[in-house]
């Protein structure tokens, strides 16, 4: 999954996505409010971890403009500001979780996944499809119950596409949860990869098939 860090401190931000990386995370850093917002605005995330003191305003007020437009993303405040009274008002404002530094990243993990495990969200321990399993902590796939090898960017559609199993998902959406904010995106990359799982799991013998709804995304179903 796909993670946004908004945060000023570029040592900090770097080291949080190191951590969240080692935990099986993938992470756009932004260090601003207006950076934020557009990466939001073009960008669908698993999660947002917010720094309340950017350089060009509170991320308070970033937090705000999300939950008034009925934005359902999950918001991890991480920040200096631990008095009561800041507290109760970065959870009023609609974070779902409060986290004051100096922290431990275990922690900031630990706390990250209980939000994404609420009802509603992605997290899950293992994801399952007819005799395919994917393990989401190791990121390992087994076939009948035998660990298989597929390549990286392929575990990464093939992870997006069980989480919506029995779902069409957007080619975008999964565009966004490889590339995030990496730039410049080859307009046949998502259809390579796409194609590349599609005989990887064959070769393995998973009974499952990955449909082209053309104009629009990926399905994925049990084989009949």
């Amino acid at each position: 999954m796909r993670l946004l860090i908004v945060e000023d401190n570029a040592e900090l931000s770097r080291l949080v996505a190191g951590g969240l990386a080692t935990a099986g995370y993938e992470s756009d850093i932004v260090g601003s409010a207006a950076e934020a917002r557009e990466a939001v605005s073009s960008v669908s995330y698993a999660a947002m971890i917010l720094d309340l003191g950017l350089p060009d305003g509170d991320g308070l007020s970033v937090l705000r403009e999300l939950r008034l437009k009925m934005e359902p993303l999950p918001v991890l405040v991480l920040t200096a500001r631990g008095g009561v009274q800041d507290r109760v008002s970065g959870l009023r404002s609609g974070a779902d979780d409060y986290l004051v530094k100096p922290f431990a990243m275990e922690e900031l993990v630990a706390r990250l996944e209980a939000i994404l495990r609420r009802p509603g969200q992605l997290l899950g321990r293992s994801l399952s499809l007819a005799n395919l399993v994917y393990d989401t902590e190791s990121r390992q796939i087994f076939v009948d119950d035998q660990p298989r090898i597929i390549s990286a960017r392929e575990t990464s559609v093939l992870e997006i596409l069980l989480r919506r199993q029995g779902r069409v998902v957007p080619k975008k959406n999964v565009e966004d949860h490889i590339f995030g904010l990496e730039g410049e995106v080859a307009s046949n990359a998502i259809e390579v990869y796409v194609s590349r799982l599609r005989k990887q799991l064959a070769e393995h013998g998973a009974k499952v098939v990955i449909h082209t709804i053309r104009g629009v995304g990926y399905l994925m179903t049990e084989e009949k």
